[in-house]
Formats: C-alpha cells, structure tokens, sequence
C-alpha cells in the first residue's frame, strides 16, 4: 500500500469510524489497518488520530490530512471519469443505487438490457429507501422520487407518478359506493410508515379549486409499499397507492380505483440522478436504457390502468407539485 492508499485508508476510519468497520469492509485483519494507519502516522511525523477501547478522534493535523484525503479521492474519481469518457465502449463498473420497488420491477430490466448491449460493463445495483449519499458512497446513479436537495447533482426525469385510490371488490360490496372524502376518511386504511414518517394524509382540490388534505383512518402501517397494495387486495382496508405501485391488480379486478373524481395530487416524479455533467458515456448510456423501458412520454405502468389518464382529473395531476 503506497502513500495515497494509507491517506484514502485514513479516511475510510474516520467514515466509518472504527478499524473494525473497515477491516470488515475490506475483508482484512484489524491489525492490517492499524499497521498502515501508523505507517501513514510515521511517514508525516505527526499524529493523526487519538485512540482508545472505544472510540477515535481526529488530532488537528488529522482533521488537516482528511481535507487532503477528500481532495485526493474527488480527483481520483474525476481522473477515472474522464478516462471513461475516451473509451469507444462503456467499460468498467457501473454503480447504481435505486428505492426499492422501482428497482425492483424497471431498473433490473434496464441493467439485462444494458448488459446485452454492453457487456464489459459491471454493474453493482443497490435497493435501498434511504437518501443515498451519491458521492460520499461512490455511486454513479441514483434513482429517488424528487429532486435532490443536493443542487450540484445533475437531473434526468425519467416518469411522473400520481396516485390512485384502491380498494377491492370484496371492500366495496362490504362497505358500499363511496363518494366523499368523509367516507372515505371513516373507513380502514393501510399505510406506510417509516422511522420519522407515515404517509396518512394527501393534498387534492375540492370542488372550488381549493388545495385540501384527506386523513386516512389508519388500520395498519408497514414499512413496504408492496405490502400496502397487497393488504388493500385482502379486502381488509383502502389504501392510497401510486400508479407505479400497480401491476395486474387493476386489470385482474383484484382491486378498483375509487373516488375517482377527486383531483389528487402528483404523488411526485422519478429522477436520475448522476454527479456530474459531463457523465460518463456508461452512464448517460444506462440513463437511456431505463428511459427506454420506462416510456418516453407516459409511463407504461399506467397502462396497467384503463382509462388512467381521465381519472383523478388527469390534467391537473400531470401538473402535480
């Protein structure tokens, strides 16, 4: 390990904060990266971190040599970068992290179509909920609903997703037609919740185009969309999917979209996004790819849901947040 390594290694301890976590992560002994980390301490004649059972801490020369650290990754990054950008083919690895379900169902039909057409490219696909740290981590692309409050991310839309209103046939013969938000926020209702958040409330127009909110009577809370779709086809409670969420529920019957004149809004849209502008070509390539199976104009989910388009007065959706 030269110099370079034993500053980048540095940084990965005080990241991840201990040299067990590293060592883990690298698949080598703690010892291994005590050893370099002295090393590194040697080499510069002063200490960088001050050690004990359980914890470390950076000296002041330390919090100096991670600046140095940082810099030294952002531009060996960028070197490889614009490397990539010389090759008449994508090669190399290409890191994508996705939310869950999305990836699930598009992105990994968008890296077997990629693949078939680019096969020396690798690619590492992480399902995750959270806001990824998209530099921090080390990913090329990132695929979340909104714009990331990070402006110095690029953007890409990839598709609008708006929301319906869901409940099966077996729930609608129980409880009758329902026609007002004062029904609707009366019956049982599944929703998700996650640490800090629970989506139990959604913005729609009233009658004089005044923005309101409809409470759902939560029944039951779960951390998994997929989840959420398949308690409302149990007949049990309503729920408030997103279009994406819908696959053969609609046209199978196993679920029907009700309150369908109430102007709901957007529940938001699907962005690539890449850190930077003059992107790889492997990147703008995937990109392209997704957008692809995705649909150019209309997503194709909404095509699991007949006549989507004039539901939940379609025109004001597309206008959305």
């Amino acid at each position: 390990m030269d110099f370079s390594s034993r500053l980048l290694l540095l940084l990965d301890v005080v990241e991840l904060g201990s040299f067990t976590k590293v060592s883990e992560q690298r698949n080598v002994d703690r010892s291994v990266i005590s050893k370099h980390i002295n090393r590194l301490e040697s080499e510069l004649g002063v200490r960088l971190l001050n050690r004990t059972t359980r914890s470390l801490a950076l000296t002041a020369a330390g919090k100096e040599m991670m600046n140095q650290a940082s810099a030294l990754r952002v531009l060996l990054s960028e070197t490889h970068r614009l490397a990539q950008n010389y090759h008449a083919e994508p090669k190399g690895i290409l890191r994508i992290t996705s939310t869950t379900l999305f990836g699930r169902q598009y992105v990994q039909q968008a890296v077997v179509a990629f693949q078939q057409n680019y096969p020396d490219v690798e690619i590492e696909l992480r399902l995750d909920d959270r806001v990824t740290d998209m530099v921090g981590e080390g990913f090329d692309i990132g695929i979340r609903i909104g714009k990331p409050k990070n402006s110095s991310l690029i953007t890409r839309k990839i598709a609008r997703d708006r929301l319906l209103i869901v409940a099966s046939p077996s729930f609608i013969e129980k409880h009758g037609d329902i026609h007002t938000v004062q029904q609707l926020e009366a019956l049982p209702a599944a929703v998700y919740a996650a640490p800090g958040l629970i989506l139990d409330k959604f913005g729609y127009l009233d009658e004089n185009e005044q923005h309101q909110h409809l409470q759902l009577n939560v029944a039951y809370k779960v951390n998994d969309v997929e989840i959420i779709k398949k308690a409302a086809v149990s007949g049990n409670m309503l729920a408030v999917v997103t279009a994406q969420m819908i696959e053969n529920e609609v046209l199978d019957g196993q679920l029907i979209p009700i309150m369908t004149h109430v102007k709901l809004d957007d529940f938001g849209t699907f962005y690539a996004v890449y850190p930077h502008r003059d992107a790889p070509i492997k990147t703008k390539l995937f990109i392209d790819t997704l957008k692809t199976i995705v649909g150019e104009d209309v997503p194709v989910w909404e095509s699991n849901i007949p006549h989507f388009d004039a539901l939940y007065a379609g025109a004001h959706s597309h206008n959305g947040r």
